[in-house]
């Protein structure tokens, strides 16, 4: 028995040695945090581009095993990231992105395409924000006024929110997917996905509020979305999403069709945009969303206008999961009335949208604000009694060819 402990111990310190040998391991090298993943990712690029984050080896630095991000993790194409039963936080020096895909940034004015970018957590993977975020909300946020930020008044410093308080960002990305991660605490949008195609994101867990704790102090945090896919995103698969989000769990947003250049701070979006660019959100699944908005706001969000259209849109399975005193505005959301977004979109801009399957809490079951045609609303369950299952609020002349079936209106009982 004491020569198989012997050989067992050997075997496992053995191992241990050659795994912080591993050069697409940040454990391999010293350094800031981000720093040591920068330099795993370039071993990683020429090796296969698969780079494994497990958890921090505590050293001499510091005893924590979590990482500590002082800027964004730039993920190249052709890249795999594990996350291997790992935390990754922001530090309070912070004004970036958790992850970002490397084609964009400040000041990259072309947002060129890349391909095969996936984002993987395995076990438990979990990005957390900031104790004390720089900067929090969208770009028409002002800090300080609006939404908190330790920015907030500093010379040189930007007041507004921009794309560097997205959690997870990628632009122009085809062939991708953000898989099995829980984020905490996000300084805006968890994820946004920008003119990406071909792609799939599942199985994400969200864990953010608009009211913050910070220093003692209830503080606000705005536009704390889940995920959001933004103009000239399709073919994409959205399965598994669960949580709690301060403003909408999952939105699809398509507005602002004027040209724009790449990279500057004053926008939430990183990518340059084109009235020639293809800037529709189409060919878009949605499976078994279980969530709410603890803002009051919506689970899911459809928003298009300034004639970009969003068609081809099947949602399957939205559970309302809110607590009692939790009442969202809508459960299902269809366009706005909105003039600063471009008011109702016209007949046809949104169409092929079916939804099924679906329990509602909410003020509203399916809002329909917008125009929609040629579509689809099944097997919705609400519970306000009094509240009708689906209200077109811009007026029914806004509103062809729509078919509701197996609707129920049930008591509200927990």
């Amino acid at each position: 028995m004491k020569r198989l402990f012997f050989f067992t111990a050997a075997f496992f310190f053995v191992a241990s040695v050659f795994a912080n040998d591993d050069p697409c391991d940040p454990n391999s090298y010293v350094g800031s945090d981000s720093e040591r993943i920068a330099r795993a990712l370039d071993a990683a690029s020429k090796s296969g581009g698969l780079v494994r984050i497990p958890p921090r080896v505590p050293d001499e630095v510091a005893d924590r095993t979590f990482w500590l991000l002082d800027s964004a993790i730039l993920l190249p194409a052709n890249t795999t990231l594990l996350l291997e039963n790992c935390v990754l936080k922001l530090s309070d020096s912070c004004r970036d992105n958790f992850i970002r895909s490397a084609n964009c940034g400040a000041g990259i004015e072309k947002v060129e395409p890349i391909e095969n970018v996936h984002i993987v957590g395995l076990g438990s993977a979990t990005l957390v924000g900031a104790d004390h975020p720089r900067a929090t909300g969208d770009g028409g946020k002002t800090l300080g006024e609006r939404t908190y930020g330790t920015d907030a008044g500093k010379e040189g410093e930007s007041q507004k929110g921009d794309w560097r308080n997205i959690g997870v960002l990628l632009a122009n990305v085809r062939n991708f997917s953000i898989e099995n991660i829980s984020i905490v605490n996000a300084h805006a949008w968890s994820i946004s996905l920008e003119k990406s195609s071909f792609g799939a994101v599942r199985n994400i867990r969200f864990d953010s509020v608009e009211q913050r704790t910070i220093d003692g102090e209830r503080v606000k945090v705005l536009n704390v979305d889940g995920l959001d896919l933004r103009k000239g995103c399709h073919d994409i698969t959205i399965e598994n999403i669960s949580g709690t989000t301060g403003d909408d769990v999952l939105a699809l947003t398509a507005i602002g069709a004027d040209d724009k250049k790449g990279g500057v701070l004053e926008s939430t979006e990183v990518s340059d945009f084109s009235l020639e660019d293809e800037l529709d959100i189409h060919d878009v699944l949605i499976r078994n969303v279980v969530g709410y908005a603890a803002g009051g706001h919506q689970i899911v969000r459809l928003l298009n206008a300034s004639g970009i259209k969003i068609y081809s849109v099947t949602i399957d399975g939205v559970i309302d999961s809110s607590p009692e005193g939790v009442v969202d505005r809508a459960a299902i959301r269809i366009g706005d009335a909105n003039p600063a977004w471009g008011g109702v979109a016209p007949l046809g801009d949104t169409r092929g949208i079916i939804i099924a399957n679906v329990q509602s809490r909410s003020r509203e079951a399916v809002l329909v604000a917008g125009s929609l045609v040629d579509s689809v609303v099944s097997n919705v369950v609400n519970y306000h009694p009094d509240v009708k299952g689906v209200r077109f609020e811009s007026g029914e002349e806004n509103v062809k060819n729509v078919r509701i079936e197996s609707f129920v209106n049930v008591g509200f009982e927990r």
